[in-house]
């Protein structure tokens, strides 16, 4: 018996550390994957007036601060009635997809790229985005570009580029320019032909490392994702639940989630294990985020990205399973991205001065989900009669993914240890 422990744990938002525990023949017994940070924003925002709790919550993550800013703005207008303006929603959703186009191109090619174009066996020291910018100087300036054109779409459409403010109760609080609208159209096509290039560049890696992307961190599970009458959506539309194998799909209203979502608690970390309750724990867990989206959705919205999601499934079959895949996946919603971003760019009502409606907080309980760049992001607050915040749960994305997570990390520790 042994133990191989891995601490700290890099290239992640937060604390963590992994737990190897050997047989008496020094094969892998168990695999525990602890979250060793402890965070508190459902009692945080407890006894605040909504409409403060969007410009609280985007502390939760440093990267993905304008989902928590747009699902708890969601959830405060669903508490208290309000339907919002349609310009209101685009301007949203626009703030939305600036966040996703840099987060997924932060993701992709500050994180993960380095492994594969420095390459696996390099220093350690060079394995960075450093490393990047000294081997691949082209692939690097499209990454910075992508994540530039993304922030400054969340500064004019949020008020600032980290923590939003401009989303309110009854929709936003100013609108969207048509000087910063014009000067967005200038750059996006742009931006779209960097994203062609980014899957381009993946289905090279693929080429190169498809053994290892389908021995390692490979397992089966229920995947969880946002669609809109069956088509992939970043901001706004129905849960879906889709089986390991593929056949069966559970889809329900984002008000319904406790019916359908659990938590599980576990000893050896502080977050919830979430599953499919209709299913049951263990065999309900289920992954959410790009490679869980591509696979519950009937299809993309914008036509690039389309052709790209068939050519994925023709290479990783259907669902695809492969933990690795998410680089692909992750690179062809940054394409969808910034193709629905030209989309609200050239609607004339991006510009409209119609973009919020008078409310009054009063006692309700109101759920919003967004899309988040790690996967789906639940807020759910309850108020009180004066609109103070009684109650409250969020399920953030990351989250669901910690058990299939630790699920993965036991195989790809069985195939290495094999070896």
């Amino acid at each position: 018996m042994g133990k191989v422990v891995i601490e700290p744990l890099t290239r992640l938002e937060g604390h963590g550390k992994v737990t190897i525990t050997l047989d008496e023949n020094g094969k892998p017994k168990d695999v525990k994957l602890h979250i060793t940070a402890l965070r508190g924003f459902e009692q945080f925002v407890v006894g605040r007036p909504a409409e403060e709790v969007p410009r609280i919550v985007p502390r939760i993550c440093g990267i993905c601060q304008t989902a928590h800013h747009l699902a708890s703005v969601k959830a405060v207008d669903a508490a208290w009635g309000v339907e919002i303006p349609s310009a209101a929603k685009k301007v949203r959703e626009l703030m939305h997809l600036g966040n996703m186009i840099h987060s997924h191109a932060l993701h992709f090619y500050f994180l993960a790229a380095p492994d594969f174009v420095v390459g696996p066996d390099a220093d350690p020291a060079i394995r960075n985005i450093v490393g990047v910018i000294d081997k691949a100087p082209e692939v690097a300036k499209k990454a910075i570009a992508l994540r530039k054109f993304g922030q400054a779409l969340v500064e004019a459409t949020g008020g600032k580029a980290i923590h939003p403010v401009t989303g309110i109760p009854g929709g936003v609080s100013k609108p969207f320019s048509e000087e910063d609208r014009d000067a967005f159209l200038k750059e996006i096509d742009t931006m779209i032909e960097y994203a062609k290039d980014g899957v381009e560049l993946i289905k090279s890696i693929n080429e190169q490392y498809m053994e290892q992307i389908k021995t390692l961190g490979v397992i089966d599970t229920w995947y969880l994702g946002l669609v809109n009458d069956g088509k992939h959506e970043f901001y706004d539309g129905t849960l879906r639940f889709l089986s390991p194998d593929g056949k069966e799909k559970m889809e329900f209203q984002p008000s319904e989630y406790l019916d359908y979502i659990g938590e599980h608690v576990v000893s050896h970390s502080y977050v919830k294990y979430p599953y499919n309750k209709k299913v049951g724990y263990p065999e309900g867990l289920y992954r959410v985020g790009p490679l869980a989206m591509l696979n519950v959705c009937d299809s993309m919205k914008t036509p690039l990205a389309e052709e790209a999601r068939k050519e994925f499934l023709d290479t990783f079959g259907f669902p695809a399973n492969q933990s690795l895949a998410y680089n692909h996946a992750r690179l062809i919603e940054l394409l969808a991205a910034c193709e629905r971003v030209k989309e609200l760019l050239n609607d004339s009502e991006i510009t409209s001065e119609d973009v919020k409606v008078e409310v009054e907080p009063k006692a309700g309980n109101g759920v919003g989900v967004v899309y988040a760049p790690r996967g789906v992001l639940i807020h759910n607050y309850e108020t009180d009669d004066n609109g103070i915040v009684v109650k409250a749960n969020m399920i953030v994305a990351t989250t669901h993914n910690v058990p299939t997570m630790e699920k993965a990390i036991q195989q790809a520790a069985e195939v290495i240890f094999k070896e």
